[in-house]
């Protein structure tokens, strides 16, 4: 079966929001570091000082992790999949959401 391009092309989306999302700045590669702490900070820096966003910060910066952490599904490493969970704490402590 030969798929159109625009069907291809619409299966690809969740790679184009992480890329090009306009609600947060994303730093290039933030979803592959291997620190926490760091893509915590990156994101709270991303969200705190976004104009686009249309949620509060913490909660902007949490959906985009989220996001690709579910988007990624089963071709997240098991590594890298810790590494976001861990970041997804980090940042609650950065908010004082613990």
């Amino acid at each position: 079966m030969v798929r159109s391009p625009k069907t291809t092309a619409n299966r690809k989306w969740s790679a184009k929001v992480t890329r090009e999302s306009h609600a947060l700045m994303l730093e290039e590669g933030v979803f592959t570091w291997k620190d926490s702490g760091r893509i915590a900070r990156s994101l709270k820096k991303s969200a705190d000082s976004s104009t686009q966003r249309k949620a509060p910060p913490f909660r902007s910066a949490m959906s985009m992790l989220v996001f690709y952490i579910n988007r990624a599904g089963k071709n997240l490493d098991s590594d890298q999949r810790q590494i976001l969970e861990q970041a997804k704490d980090e940042l609650r402590k950065l908010y004082g959401k613990t």
